[in-house]
């Protein structure tokens, strides 16, 4: 399995966000948008249901298909704003990214595929040259945090992960990166 990159700034997450609107449409910029704002893992960004979704005090109950853990997941403004705008286009859909596709082969509503999401990513990654996967929108949502000082205890806990160590690993914070801060930092 190729390991896949955060995207380290706001800028190039932007960037991102455009290339997947002119190549895939609002559904995958959408997708991409809300995911870095979440941090939720590509599997429950794609189980949202509208349903689900307390519109007045802007929450999610995520029930993570990974752990199996159940918690309480903020939506911040820029990701409602994205929410009510899919909800008000599709008000009949139940999934929060639905596919509209007349290909399905049953009227049962379903959510666009990992599949197809993780083929999208892969090519707006090859054409920006860098390794763009499903989990690149959790990674750069805990590396924007990380950048912006944010305790990696904090961090770990917003991406539900069991220790801060497990966290550095997956933002792919290295013994070099520790070892410059002795350059960085002279006092």
């Amino acid at each position: 399995m190729n390991e896949v990159e955060a995207v380290k700034t706001k800028d190039e997450i932007k960037e991102v966000e455009r290339y997947l609107r002119k190549r895939g449409g609002d559904l995958y910029g959408d997708l991409w948008r809300i995911g870095v704002n979440l941090a939720l893992r590509i599997s429950d960004l794609l189980a949202i249901r509208y349903d689900a979704i307390d519109f007045d005090r802007h929450e999610y109950e995520a029930s993570e298909q990974k752990t199996g853990k159940k918690r309480t997941v903020k939506i911040n403004q820029v990701a409602m704003d994205i929410i009510e705008r899919r909800h008000k286009a599709n008000p009949n859909d139940v999934y929060l990214f639905q596919v509209h596709s007349n290909r399905t082969a049953s009227d049962v509503p379903k959510p666009v595929s990992r599949v197809s999401v993780a083929r999208k990513f892969k090519d707006v990654g090859e054409t920006m040259k860098m390794r763009l996967g499903t989990h690149s929108m959790r990674k750069s949502r805990g590396w924007a945090m990380y950048s912006d000082g944010v305790p990696i205890e904090m961090i770990a806990k917003v991406l539900n992960h069991s220790t801060p160590a497990v966290t550095m690993t997956y933002l792919g914070i290295t013994k070099a990166d520790v070892l410059q801060t002795y350059i960085d930092y002279q006092l």
